[in-house]
């Protein structure tokens, strides 16, 4: 039997605020354990929490940013659940009046496009961090408590069950993850968890309406492991039911070192949370002056910067897509075509070599060391027949060390191609006396033989030599 695997994903972004959602504590990430804590965020008797506004707006931009439908009157309420990260025993949320309903984004999986719709967003405070004495909490002995995180601000951000495979979860995640990065709402660090999400997956017969039993795999906080984790737990679904087993609708966690999902509890219900409104604060008005000036304000999208870049810079649709889907690749795109008309070109190397560098580092194009103007001009002089290809690898390696401007480094080390016709005509000429067989196998058909002939002049040369000049003063004295 085939079947069709039916996925929706809550992502949780924290929100880059200064100070957390109902107290004035620090969101730094990284302090030492239970430092950036009080009262409030530790959920004492008596400290009553106060809300800042700033999460609100992060709220309202992020709705915008999707499509939503901002809802003028919403409030927050308790979510009422035991858990040693949660000091208090309940979590300051959203249930019934969320502050956004009813956006989609757009994902494109294989050449084909898609929408996929987002139910709701959220305003929440996250929970505290248990530290494990093992890999995972399956396999720990002991756990300890930092409440630092406690009462950071989140919103969480509910799609509908529209995704039908791990790729088009994970182009989901990507585009969402972007937009979150273009806003500004969230600097998306999922290293740090300030984005992670909860993957709700179950199978249901191929050309059948009815979902089947769902798992919640939680907080998975990599593109790769919520891959992995669907491709998992579909099978895991599909091998139990033609066992002659059944889906249970439980929460299971994630073990990235075995590759499978584990067993955590029962799936609870909204019911079983007992929620009900925060008597502590009162409800959120938003009026049309609000939204209006907060969509005034809104950047430059993802959708809308490609757009730009293949219109005004002729990209084509991959390239214009990788290079808006990170907002600082983008931005460093953008600077560094201001100092070429070959915006082509400035791509390519993006998403070639300073790509390949930026993986083997593991670091970010913010740590790139190369300036944008210096690569803009790299490409003017390959263009300018100054540098061919291949040397232009070298000025790019050695500005990977240095970051001095490219026309200094080919000074330097003496790299400027050779273009003049009369040195390039001796060097052939010279080439050609030395190979009568070559000269002979290509006369008589063999293509091969022009390209003996090239590389023992690019060796002359030692690679200075305008290629294409090379080729075409060759073709011109075999005749």
């Amino acid at each position: 039997m085939k079947y069709t695997t039916v996925i929706g994903l809550e992502v949780h972004s924290e929100l880059k605020t200064k100070s957390k959602a109902f107290c004035s504590c620090s969101t730094e990430f990284g302090g030492a354990p239970n430092t950036h804590v009080c009262p409030v965020c530790l959920g004492m008797p008596g400290a009553l929490p106060v809300l800042n506004r700033q999460v609100v707006e992060f709220a309202i931009r992020t709705g915008l940013a999707l499509d939503c439908e901002i809802k003028k009157f919403n409030k927050f309420d308790r979510k009422n659940y035991f858990y040693p990260d949660l000091s208090k025993n309940y979590q300051i949320s959203q249930f019934d009046k969320p502050i956004c309903e009813q956006g989609h984004i757009d994902i494109e999986v294989d050449g084909n496009t898609k929408r996929i719709g987002i139910t709701r967003i959220h305003m929440e405070e996250d929970a505290g961090k248990l530290v494990h004495s093992g890999a995972t909490i399956k396999s720990s002995d002991s756990s300890a408590v930092d409440y630092n995180r406690a009462g950071v601000p989140l919103i969480e951000i509910v799609s509908e069950p529209d995704m039908r495979s791990s790729a088009e979860a994970r182009a989901y995640l990507a585009k969402l993850k972007a937009i979150l990065e273009y806003t500004d709402v969230s600097d998306c660090k999922m290293q740090e968890g300030s984005l992670r999400c909860d993957a709700n997956i179950s199978v249901m017969p191929e050309g059948s309406s009815e979902f089947g039993t769902r798992a919640e795999i939680k907080n998975l906080n990599s593109f790769r492991a919520l891959e992995r984790a669907i491709e998992y737990e579909v099978q895991r679904q599909i091998e139990l039911i033609e066992d002659g087993g059944t889906v249970v609708q439980e929460t299971r966690t994630w073990d990235d070192a075995k590759g499978m999902t584990l067993s955590m509890r029962s799936k609870e219900e909204a019911h079983d949370y007992r929620y009900f409104p925060e008597p502590d604060l009162v409800p959120v008005e938003i009026d049309d002056a609000w939204i209006a000036r907060v969509k005034s304000e809104l950047p430059e999208l993802p959708a809308a910067r490609k757009a730009r870049l293949m219109k005004e810079k002729g990209l084509v649709d991959y390239d214009a897509e990788n290079i808006v889907a990170v907002k600082a690749m983008a931005e460093y795109f953008d600077e560094a075509a201001k100092h070429t008309d070959d915006a082509k070109g400035i791509a390519n190397w993006m998403l070639g070599d300073v790509s390949a560098y930026l993986n083997s580092e593991n670091v970010t194009i913010e740590d790139f060391p190369i300036a944008p103007a210096n690569l803009g001009e790299m490409v003017n002089l390959i263009n300018k027949g100054v540098l061919s290809s291949k040397l232009a690898k070298k000025v790019f390696a050695e500005m990977l060390k240095t970051n001095k401007e490219p026309k200094v480094l080919v000074k330097e080390l003496g790299l400027e191609q050779i273009s003049d016709e009369g040195a390039i005509v001796k060097i052939v000429e010279e080439t050609l006396a030395e190979n009568p067989q070559s000269v002979a196998d290509y006369k008589a058909g063999k293509d091969r033989a022009l390209g003996f002939l090239v590389g023992q002049i690019m060796k002359k040369s030692r690679g200075k030599a305008n290629p294409e000049m090379v080729n075409n003063l060759l073709k011109e004295k075999m005749r």
